[in-house]
């Protein structure tokens, strides 16, 4: 009986894989990378065609050893690392490190960690792809010669750890131009007016909009304009001219790739893209299953396509007519066409959409339930019908004394067809809905309850958050779906860029990295070229473009630059930043710093004072127990919660954030609880709406 060796990038599939194969098979795992560029120099021979230096990666010794005796024994070797470039161009270094024989070196991928995928993909084995390895190495190698050759750069100008990358550089870019637009933007005035009108013979008032003017004037700059408005309408003879019925249709969103899962689990679940990656990722490799043991419950979470299987296409076919009926189940085919969609891989989805996220959910930890669930919903929405969505646009007239005639609009709309929204609906697609009283016609008596004036100032763009940023770095066609979550934790995780309440902004340390960037090496900033070296490597990748001429041409002028900068540049001073918190040694305002572990407090008088403390962001609520601050804090293993300043005297904790808002009901302290505030109080028990609507329970 033969023996073969199967080795994997992550431990997790081990078991899982091994169950599916049978005795025959040994799989081990690589655990990643086990070769890679030398820290130390740059590893790259810029004289001798840009050839890289590859070493074994410090602490992977052990491990290749203990392959090397697996391989000797084996008859046969299977690479199946992820399928993806990164994982092709993990393949051909374990071949190299390992020594591995061609004649008996195989790779197989699989989009999903399933029986049948996996088994079937072992009938199909074929060689590496050089081509999808090489755009790898191109990857690889641009982006340590942009690294190694300017971070030491913004060392010597700015401060020490700093660093520089093609795609987060042109990441911090976008984030730089967007704060520019917001502080740059001029508000302009404009006033709206809403008519609470009675109707004769019904009980609730409606609520129409100014439109505009018969004579075609439709807006309100000033107070002055919205006065003389209202004072005519006063008086004015109000009359329902037309009631207008139409139906449109609300089409099943796409299937989620890698872009609109991080947004979506952003807006929906508060998710960073890292976090989303990171569960994502657990989903992918298996979770072990009641009755089903351990088995991958979604596909491959690194994609940018919508395209489905045939076979998935079918089962969930099946699965919506057996739950749903026939009329909910939708046409499908819709793709997402783009010239840079690589198409590698199926859209994200459940393995098994008979798996419910409501039948499995014992079996996973909160965080893969929630993003399971999300994941599982998008798919089964998308392969159901369009929503049908009955709209009523009610036009009214106010016929004023003075000789003006003001429009009004009433717009109102219900669902007739429910369609794919029986089970989901986008986070930022929530739509209120008001109906129309079937009383109401065109004969309607009305008449004005009371006027709703209002003044409004336009606003800038909003702020970037991870969501948004990813959507745009997609649209850019800046970095890949396995980049994006990398790069928004690299320019956080070097405090370029800081995130206070979902929105991403510049720090003084980002705004003079970004201003360096700019100015010495404006192409690695520019959107369009970092674009254009995207659909470079892809062309890489399809056997198109030769890999070293993309160095080629690349390098010359990035040295150049480098040159020119070191001569020019001057150093940049950056400033800690200051807290309120006292020195209890030398009585010195002490500053923020970043360390390994986050931020923390050290007196500015280093090294004559060389005081530290705890970094805690506050929260702006006052403890229950003694009037101290209520902090955020990490317990050991990482998980975060509120407590008192003033521990370990004072032993108030809360895993729920404390609001500023005190219980209505007894003066407690309420705690969040999703959209819902409630009472810590148990005797007491207030629940009420975040937004102020409460109930007592």
């Amino acid at each position: 009986m033969s023996n073969n060796l199967v080795i994997v990038e992550s431990p997790a599939k081990v078991r899982t894989i091994k169950k599916f194969l049978g005795k025959n098979y040994d799989v081990a795992a690589s655990q990643g990378h086990v070769r890679d560029l030398p820290k130390s120099q740059l590893g790259i021979d810029v004289d001798n065609d840009f050839e890289p230096k590859y070493i074994t990666i410090r602490g992977k010794g052990d491990l290749l050893a203990d392959l090397r005796k697996r391989v000797k024994k084996a008859d046969h070797v299977y690479l199946a690392t992820d399928p993806d470039r990164e994982g092709e161009a993990i393949s051909w270094h374990l071949e190299a490190a390992l020594g591995l024989d061609e004649k008996k070196t195989r790779r197989v991928t699989f989009n999903e960690i399933t029986r049948k995928a996996v088994t079937e993909s072992f009938r199909h084995p074929r060689k590496i792809d050089m081509d999808l390895v090489d755009a790898q190495q191109a990857r690889r190698i641009l982006d340590r010669l942009v690294g190694y050759q300017i971070s030491p750069l913004l060392w010597a100008k700015v401060k020490r750890g700093l660093s520089a990358g093609r795609v987060q550089s042109a990441a911090l870019r976008m984030i730089a131009d967007r704060e520019e637009e917001i502080a740059s933007f001029i508000p302009e005035e404009y006033w709206t007016i809403d008519a609470v009108l009675n109707v004769q013979g019904t009980r609730k008032p409606i609520i129409a909009h100014f439109t505009g003017e018969a004579d075609g004037e439709k807006n309100i700059a000033d107070a002055a304009a919205a006065n003389a408005i209202g004072a005519s309408l006063n008086s004015a003879k109000w009359s329902i001219t037309d009631i207008r019925k139409s139906e449109r249709e609300r089409r099943a969103p796409l299937p989620f790739t890698t872009s609109t899962m991080q947004q979506e689990a952003s807006k929906a679940l508060n998710f960073s893209a890292q976090k989303t990656m990171r569960v994502a990722q657990q989903l992918y490799e298996g979770v072990e299953i009641k009755g089903h043991g351990s088995v991958g419950i979604i596909t491959y979470l690194r994609t940018d396509s919508t395209r489905i299987s045939d076979e998935a296409l079918e089962s969930s076919a099946a699965y919506i007519r057996e739950q749903f009926g026939e009329d909910y189940l939708g046409q499908g085919g819709q793709k997402k066409t783009d010239a840079r969609v690589q198409d590698a891989h199926e859209a994200i989805r459940p393995t098994d959409i008979t798996m419910t996220p409501a039948s499995i959910k014992d079996s996973l930890s909160r965080e893969q339930y929630r993003l399971y669930k999300l994941i599982w919903d998008r798919f089964t929405a998308s392969r159901m019908a369009s929503a049908r969505i009955e709209t009523t646009q009610v036009r009214i007239t106010a016929d004023c004394e003075d000789g003006r005639t003001c429009l009004f609009s009433m717009p109102c709309s219900r669902t007739a067809f429910d369609g794919f929204l029986k089970v989901y609906s986008p986070a930022d697609e929530e739509e209120k809905e008001g109906t129309l009283s079937a009383q109401i016609t065109v004969d309607s008596v009305l008449n004005l309850d009371r006027l709703d004036v209002k003044q409004h100032f336009t606003q800038p763009v909003a702020h970037f958050t991870e969501a948004t940023l990813v959507r745009a770095m997609e649209e850019q066609g800046i970095g890949r779906p396995s980049t994006y979550a990398p790069t928004i934790g690299t320019i956080l995780g070097r405090h370029y860029v800081t995130k206070e309440n979902k929105n991403l902004y510049m720090t003084e340390l980002g705004e003079a990295v970004n201003r360096i960037m700019k100015d010495s090496f404006p192409e690695i900033v520019d959107l369009t070229f970092t674009a254009n070296m995207e659909g470079l490597l892809d062309g890489v990748a399809e056997g198109n473009v030769r890999w070293k001429t993309i160095i080629e041409n690349f390098y010359p002028d990035l040295h150049t630059s480098v040159e020119k900068a070191q001569e020019s540049l001057e150093k940049v001073t950056i400033r800690d930043e200051e807290s309120d918190e006292v020195c209890d040694k030398c009585g010195r305002k002490m500053v923020i710093k970043y360390g390994p572990h986050g931020k923390f407090l050290a007196c500015p008088g280093f090294p004559e004072c060389r005081n530290t403390k705890p970094y805690y962001e506050k929260t702006g609520v006052t403890c229950p127990k003694c009037g101290g601050e209520i902090v955020i804090k990490k317990t050991q293993k990482g998980r975060m919660y509120y407590g008192c300043l003033n521990a370990p005297e004072c032993d108030f904790m809360s895993w729920q954030r404390p609001s500023e808002k005190k219980c209505p009901a007894c003066g407690g302290l309420m705690v969040e609880k999703g959209k819902k505030l409630v009472c810590t109080n148990k005797e007491c028990g207030h629940i009420e709406d975040k937004e102020g609507s409460g109930q007592d329970t």
